[in-house]
């Protein structure tokens, strides 16, 4: 998912934003939303990249980057998800466990898994070329790995 580097939360804001050119002044982004309003975010605001956003696992030493997080929940739910960012607690927690089976209860809070899911229907909905994309290199590589095997067979 490199299309995830262009893509950014901001802290204040709601929603997502692409990054559209950075300037010297700081950063111009469009919204991801119908609005697409285009929006000039000053060397002081926290924006953060999604691309560099990785979910906690129990394993100490790793964690699991956002955008095979966000592949996970898109083979495993597609475009309806089991909830929204409204929903219970238990219901955000076993959202995440069907995701991520082994990420780290006590380091993802619950306010981090309604970010994803919010996260995830944005992306659903203004950016899904983000997850064809992945599914077209995943098809690609094999193919790839295929057309390799039979040459090295024929020879």
């Amino acid at each position: 998912m490199e299309g995830l580097r262009q893509i950014a939360n901001i802290a204040g804001y709601s929603g997502l934003y692409r990054i559209l050119k950075p300037s010297r002044a700081g950063v111009i982004v469009e919204s991801l939303d119908a609005k697409k309003e285009k929006t000039m975010m000053g060397p002081t605001a926290r924006v953060s990249v999604l691309h560099d956003i990785s979910i906690y696992v129990d394993n100490a030493e790793q964690s699991v980057p956002l955008a095979d997080v966000l592949m996970a929940v898109a083979e495993k739910f597609g475009d309806e998800l089991p909830t929204d960012a409204k929903g219970s607690n238990a219901e955000l927690a076993d959202f995440m466990a069907a995701a991520v089976p082994d990420y780290d209860r006590e380091r993802v809070r619950v306010s981090d898994i309604k970010k994803l899911v919010s996260w995830y229907a944005i992306l659903r909905q203004y950016a899904p070329e983000l997850f064809e994309a992945k599914a077209t290199e995943g098809e690609a590589t094999e193919g790839e790995a295929t057309e390799g095997g039979e040459a090295s067979e024929n020879a």
